[in-house]
């Protein structure tokens, strides 16, 4: 089927791609930076939707979720992501995820013992590892997102900003040792001081952030060409 694939622009043009570049079934899997400002339906899924007239686009993230802490009852919930996983012939998973498992664990401080239990640092063993593994076994291609970070201005988690990098980093290896999986930095996303990519708690995406982020994704997805699974 012919489609088209939208642009937007925010701060960084992102190319229209050509008809029937992307015909993809995609789920959506993760914490508060992709469901956040939902109830205004203006999260990161929502905002794909738009970008993506016609795709199936189903959104399991929750506010909260993480990998390795939930409460045993509330993994039904999807405040497990790994749980939040629904079967279907899902061309892309997008996942993000691992935040609140460093913050609660750990506070954004000594993580390193702990962020092994999320990836190690070669990128094939953990969590993040493990279950991205199970979505490529399913056929489906995974688009992993990273978090944003502030710049040129204080934010309540400003001493995450380490450990997340480092994690951008073993998320990079991950990728990097399979063609199915792509990673999607955001730590370059928002322009030096400006607060406007951000909520007034500093660190959840305003609107204006989560159209940005989804706007980054659709950009790499279009670029990935067509949603076969296979490769």
């Amino acid at each position: 089927m012919q489609r088209k694939f939208g642009a937007l622009i925010l701060g960084t043009m992102i190319a229209v791609a050509a008809p029937g570049a992307l015909c993809a079934d995609i789920l959506v899997m993760g914490d508060s930076l992709f469901a956040v400002n939902g109830l205004q339906g203006r999260s990161v899924a929502k905002e794909l939707r738009r970008l993506l007239p016609g795709e199936v686009v189903r959104d399991r993230s929750k506010m909260g979720a993480s990998y390795l802490y939930p409460l045993p009852v509330t993994g039904a919930l999807g405040m497990s992501i790994p749980k939040q996983y629904r079967q279907g012939d899902w061309d892309w998973v997008v996942l993000n995820g691992g935040g609140n498992d460093v913050l609660w664990n750990c506070g954004c401080g000594r993580c390193a013992r702990f962020l092994d239990k999320l990836i190690t640092r070669d990128g094939r063993g953990g969590a993040i590892a493990d279950q991205v593994a199970q979505l490529r076994a399913t056929g489906a291609r995974v688009l992993f997102v990273g978090y944003l970070r502030s710049n040129g201005f204080n934010s309540p988690v400003e001493k995450c900003g380490r450990t997340g990098d480092e994690m951008d980093r073993r998320l990079a290896r991950m990728a990097k040792a399979d063609v199915g999986v792509v990673f999607v930095s955001l730590a370059d996303l928002v322009p030096k001081g400006d607060t406007s990519f951000y909520a007034q708690d500093r660190i959840h995406p305003s609107p204006k952030g989560s159209r940005a982020i989804a706007a980054r994704i659709a950009g790499v997805l279009a670029a990935a060409g067509a949603g076969s699974g296979a490769d």
